[in-house]
């Protein structure tokens, strides 16, 4: 008990003092503008430039086409932990980001659309009322890069699909967009009867948000394909197919690592140990050389990935004993806390 109670005074003076009367008004509006804005923009022009690119070449060898699909998907990673309010509407979330896909849906989804004789089921109005598997960059890499999905159906049935993808996708991206325009000022000027009544509330979903998309890197991202030591899951590992398990590991951090040094804009002293846990996280995956986490199916492959998962918990665990204290708010519940 004396250790136990010794070993909590001595986390407890490390800890960051709460700050007095933080500004929460000004941290919304930095967030806002230094953080989600420029997400949400960057991802709506990265959407249409891969719209026009399938338009113009719709095949998987166009090197065109599978880089608009790289970064539409890192802008994309960039700002996924932002999962309330526009990306929620209609959808929008998982009709983008259809995963993980524990069951398979996708491709069958995917194979049903290559293989119908229906000529008016990609039309945008009657795609945006498909299967969501169907939907997003996660199906887009299916027709990009999975050789059983590229022979799938005729040449022109799927060049079809990867247009009505893209199209969907972009007209997605700009509905965002558009609609953060609006939803800003809620989360600025909160009203009683409103969606937000504080600009404590406001701060607590940004606050909620990093610590969601930290979670589900570490859970899910990384979680997934470690499976157990007795049985690891390097096939679960999220796009996989192109290459890019471990960049969506990078793209989340530099997503959470921009959010959060906008909400610690009034601790710079919290601020500059975030900044050095993430400096870490970064550095181990930068050090990794394991873009699939194929090497989780090794002892010490595992261990290097196991490393990385450790790193981000490490910052989940800084903000959540500092960063929600010094804000006066609480993570509550999430999107990932199930039913």
């Amino acid at each position: 008990m004396i250790r136990l109670t010794l070993s909590a005074l001595a986390l407890a003076a490390t800890l960051t003092p709460a700050l007095a009367d933080p500004d929460l008004t000004a941290i919304n509006q930095r967030v806002i503008d230094t953080h989600v804005q420029p997400l949400v923009t960057a991802f709506r022009d990265a959407s249409a430039t891969l719209e026009q690119a399938a338009a113009q070449d719709c095949q998987p060898s166009s090197k065109t086409l599978v880089t608009a699909f790289h970064e539409s998907f890192d802008a994309w990673t960039r700002m996924s932990h932002l999962r309330f309010g526009p990306t929620e509407v209609n959808d929008r979330a998982f009709a983008i980001a259809f995963w993980p896909d524990g069951r398979g849906k996708t491709p069958k989804a995917l194979t049903a659309l290559l293989t119908s004789n229906d000529p008016n089921a990609l039309a945008p109005e009657a795609f945006r009322n498909t299967s969501i598997a169907a939907r997003g960059l996660y199906a887009l890499e299916f027709l990009l890069f999975d050789e059983r999905t590229m022979a799938t159906g005729t040449p022109a049935s799927r060049c079809a699909l990867v247009r009505a993808i893209a199209t969907d996708t972009a007209d997605n991206a700009a509905g965002i967009a558009m609609d953060w325009q609006g939803y800003a000022a809620l989360m600025l000027i909160p009203t009683q009867d409103g969606i937000y009544r504080s600009p404590t509330e406001a701060t607590q979903e940004f606050y909620k948000a990093a610590l969601t998309g930290l979670q589900f890197t570490s859970d899910t991202r990384l979680g997934r394909p470690l499976g157990t030591f007795e049985r690891p899951r390097p096939k679960r590992a999220e796009l996989r197919r192109s290459g890019r398990s471990l960049q969506q590991v990078e793209m989340s951090l530099q997503g959470t690592h921009n959010l959060t040094m906008a909400l610690t804009s009034e601790s710079p002293a919290l601020a500059a140990r975030l900044d050095a846990l993430y400096a870490t996280a970064f550095q181990v995956a930068a050090d990794l050389n394991d873009p699939t986490f194929a090497g989780v199916a090794d002892v010490q492959g595992r261990l290097r990935v196991e490393i990385l998962k450790i790193s981000i918990d490490e910052i989940r665990e800084l903000i959540s004993l500092e960063l929600g204290p010094a804000l006066g708010v609480a993570a509550g519940f999430n999107a990932l806390d199930g039913d």
